[in-house]
């Protein structure tokens, strides 16, 4: 089963994703962007404010095209659970806001690239919280954790949550770190 985490930066994913590997110490934890030389690619793009919104997501559809080969359909098919702190819908909802101006339906844009190759999330945990506060929580460090940014962001997420409601389950990420993992770990142990 493929599991991902997914919201905006400063939501508590990656807090999420670190806590269940005492919960779950068998499963394949990964993320997007990877550490492979594919994943510095993007990280270095993230810092760069003036790097190409287009290019910048062929950076991360290499990146994930890599991770699913290496990492994520190898695990799948020794019946493994995945769980990874991002993946393709980041990419929609991210990706999406930055092409907006530049592409026609970018969100759509993004999706067909990835729909030839990409394996879709089982289940999806969107760790809900405000642009504002997630501007806040993540120290709107770079281009991307900016709130006017982010509200975008938030907007294709919540079309994506709209177009797949049976895959995606919604957490309310304004309450506590502990609060917000009890539940996932109820989703998460009522899925499996």
């Amino acid at each position: 089963m493929l599991v991902t985490l997914e919201g905006l930066d400063g939501s508590g994913k990656t807090t999420v994703h670190e806590a269940l590997r005492d919960t779950y110490p068998d499963a394949v934890f990964t993320r997007e962007p990877t550490g492979s030389w594919y994943g510095e690619a993007v990280s270095r793009s993230i810092a760069d404010d003036d790097a190409d919104p287009l290019a910048e997501l062929f950076l991360y559809t290499a990146d994930h095209a890599d991770h699913l080969s290496r990492t994520v359909r190898p695990a799948l098919d020794a019946g493994e659970l995945v769980i990874s702190d991002r993946y393709s819908d980041s990419r929609y909802a991210y990706q999406g806001a930055a092409l907006d101006g530049i592409i026609d339906r970018p969100m759509e844009y993004v999706r067909g690239v990835h729909s030839p190759f990409t394996r879709p999330p089982d289940l999806t945990l969107y760790l809900d919280v405000d642009p504002e506060t997630g501007a806040k929580r993540s120290g709107a460090t770079n281009k991307f954790e900016q709130s006017d940014y982010l509200e975008r962001v938030q907007g294709n997420y919540e079309r994506l949550v709209k177009a797949e409601p049976g895959r995606f389950v919604r957490i309310d990420a304004h309450r506590s770190p502990e609060a917000v993992l009890d539940g996932v770990e109820r989703v998460l142990s009522g899925a499996l």
